[in-house]
């Protein structure tokens, strides 16, 4: 009996797990099994692989080849095992010695013509190869950029499994065709937002830009609401404008979700801008917070929002249930998704903008409207009161005078100098929460927000009446201190004055100071 060894990697989310692809060839009825709980797509990888041999000009063992991928209780997803199946197949046929493989980690689709494709989620299965041990992995040409942003490790990228097999014989490589397969492409709503955009382009408004100021440099959830054409949308698309670049960890975090989804931008292996997320209104549960089909989970709009901004316009027109998922990615920062085989968690934490109209008609003066007290009220209603708890921003808008539309363009600050006030804020937060495991004021937990980073009692008079009234909930007062503390960074105090929790108090209920 022949046997080989090499390893892939299976995916479960944005989580890799390392698999042993072993291969012995022994007698019986010819042909190729494969073992070790296979989805369909896996299992269709023998055609791919006989074909792709054939066609690299290799021969095709005419006996019982058994293909185990371990462990087996792990479930295998997709065409990643494509070449690791290939090359352990070869080496227990000896077309090349076995111990050229046993130490390589194969990720790769292949072609029927023997061309090793591009596959989404290589980002996070070579990091889990480097996390197990590995030194040396072998990825598509294609994802070779992707592969490389993990250090301290050796990237064989192969455009062919003939290209391949020449590198583990120590062959000069072959004289190849070009592949003119069109790359991956962006498939969702995630959209670069930063190019031609600037916050000097809204006129009017300065209340909501300066939500938008705290928004950005506390990471503070916000609501618009406002008839149409006040500029809700304008706002919300600019806020990523004002948003640093993201941190090499974050960065990573980023790019291995888009890289899972299949949706990195093209020529950028790392994602370094905070991303913007705007699915449409009528996007399901699966497409907002990931499922799918069977075995196949995919990530949904919150984890390709994570570390940037999740924007859902026209919120009360989303269908029921839908915006009640994000509560929880809101509250834990991950999405866990349960399916019979096992569960898969994605990264959630975004900063959500919501927009909505006050009424179904959406008039653009308020005399224009035909809807009753009681529509407007069922209208908004669609966004529950436990969704809009866990916002902390809320602000009515209203469109612009014509002076402000005249002249404030003089006055308007740009994108540039919002962002460098920012900045400082977050050095700031960052510098007062060193010894912690947060990096921004919204993402405190309740009890230590309490515990370590309670204002002074004398600041604290409005929102102890609040609470006294029945006006501001419990969780609702965690919301307030933290906005508190990001106004205060912003103003560079080193607590949060009365002015500061009474301004964070406005804004939490959405009404003003």
């Amino acid at each position: 009996m022949a046997l080989a060894k090499t390893r892939s990697v299976a995916l479960v989310g944005v989580d890799g797990f390392m698999v042993d692809v072993e291969a012995a060839i022994t007698s019986g009825v010819p042909g190729l099994h494969l073992v070790g709980l296979p989805d369909a797509a896996l299992s269709e990888a023998r055609d791919r692989v006989r074909a792709a041999i054939f066609n690299s000009g290799e021969d095709w063992p005419n006996r019982h080849v058994t293909v185990s991928l371990f462990p087996a209780s792990l479930p295998k997803r997709g065409s990643i095992f494509d070449v690791s199946i290939a090359i352990a197949l070869l080496a227990a046929a000896e077309a090349i010695p076995p111990k050229t493989c046993a130490g390589l980690v194969m990720i790769g689709e292949l072609g029927l013509d023997g061309r090793i494709r591009a596959i989404p989620g290589v980002l996070p299965a070579v990091v889990a190869a480097a996390n197990a041990g590995y030194t040396c992995v072998v990825v598509p040409q294609a994802n070779a950029a992707e592969a490389e942003l993990v250090p301290d490790l050796k990237v064989i990228a192969a455009s062919s499994l003939r290209g391949l097999l020449c590198h583990l014989r120590d062959e000069p490589p072959p004289v190849e065709e070009e592949d003119d397969a069109p790359p991956l492409r962006p498939t969702t709503d995630v959209i670069d937002r930063r190019s031609g955009l600037d916050l000097s382009d809204v006129r009017g408004q300065a209340e909501a830009r300066r939500a938008l100021e705290i928004s950005a440099a506390g990471g503070h959830h916000l609501f618009f609401s406002g008839p149409p054409g006040c500029g809700k949308t304008m706002l919300a698309e600019r806020l990523p404008t004002l948003l640093p670049p993201l941190e090499p960890d974050a960065a990573l975090e980023v790019t291995a979700i888009h890289s899972v989804a299949g949706t990195l931008p093209p020529g950028q292996p790392l994602i370094t801008q905070s991303p913007f997320c705007a699915p449409h209104h009528t996007a399901t549960r699966a497409a907002m917070v990931g499922g799918g089909a069977g075995r196949v989970i995919h990530p949904g709009a919150a984890s390709l929002a994570h570390r940037g901004i999740l924007f859902l316009d026209e919120a009360p027109e989303y269908m029921g249930g839908v915006l009640d998922a994000l509560r929880q990615p809101l509250e834990e920062g991950e999405v866990r998704i349960a399916r019979s085989e096992g569960t898969a968690c994605f990264p959630a934490r975004f900063t959500l903008v919501l927009a909505a109209n006050p009424c179904p008609c959406a008039a653009a003066k308020e005399v224009d409207c035909s809807c009753a007290p009681a529509i407007r009220r069922k209208y908004l209603a669609r966004i529950s009161g436990p969704l809009l708890d866990r916002i902390d921003l809320k602000m009515e808008l209203h469109p612009a005078t014509r002076a402000e539309l005249r002249y404030d363009l003089e006055f308007a600050e740009s994108s540039s100098v919002v962002a460098e006030r920012v900045l400082i804020a977050r050095d700031r937060t960052a510098k007062r929460l060193a010894d912690t495991p947060w990096r921004s004021n919204a993402d405190i937990p309740g009890p230590e927000l309490r515990r370590r980073f309670t204002p002074p009692p004398e600041a604290m008079r409005t929102a102890d009446d609040a609470l006294m009234r029945g006006t501001l909930s419990a969780r609702g007062l965690d919301r307030i201190l933290r906005v508190a503390w990001t106004i205060a960074d912003l103003a560079g105090r080193d607590q949060p004055s009365e002015d500061d929790v009474g301004g964070a108090l406005a804004l939490w209920t959405g009404r003003r100071p």
